[in-house]
């Protein structure tokens, strides 16, 4: 009995240092993902500035589709917050427009207060090609050792860029649609 008890505590041991090795790598956490899109700047630049466009894009809303939201402020200026509740009032939060420039950039911040406390930032950019747009999203996050470590654990890291992608997805899919 013993000898499992010890095998057990080695192995515990293991994976919380493991764990914790990789979780200052993911302590500051940046995602980026680019998608190709066949519409002009100035529809991708409409899409992502107006947060009363989101609901078409978002894929918060695509995977909880009873999620309320609200926009406060001037949509589409600094400032403009889009806010949600969802899962039954467990994910609250709302996101900020910090910073537009027409020619092909959107800057916003997240609060995010429920299931747990975070303050990622997403910046948006947009070039224009030959055959459509090419748009950048560049994900953010910093997090404490704590935080990072059970982000390890959980495996969320790849959960959030599987969700930046579709987000990504559906906005090209909007565009698309104009």
């Amino acid at each position: 009995m013993k000898k499992i008890l010890k095998i057990v505590a080695i192995s515990l041991l293991a994976f919380v240092c493991i764990g914790l090795f990789k979780a200052q790598k993911i302590q500051k956490l940046h995602i980026t993902k680019t998608v190709s899109i066949n519409g002009s700047k100035g529809e991708v630049l409409e899409m992502v500035q107006y947060l009363r466009n989101f609901p078409k894009w978002s894929p918060f809303l695509a995977q909880d589709p009873s999620q309320k939201v609200r926009i406060e402020g001037v949509d589409g200026t600094v400032g403009a917050q889009y806010h949600w509740v969802g899962n039954g009032g467990e994910d609250v939060g709302y996101q900020e427009i910090v910073k537009i420039d027409t020619t092909g950039f959107v800057g916003m911040k997240c609060f995010i207060i429920k299931p747990f406390a975070a303050q990622p930032t997403f910046e948006y950019t947009m070039t224009e090609k030959n055959d459509g747009v090419t748009l950048t999203q560049v994900f953010k996050l910093e997090s404490s050792l704590t935080d990072a470590f059970f982000m390890w654990a959980f495996g969320a890291v790849k959960d959030m860029e599987n969700t930046n992608q579709q987000g990504l997805d559906l906005l090209k899919k909007a565009v698309e649609k104009l």
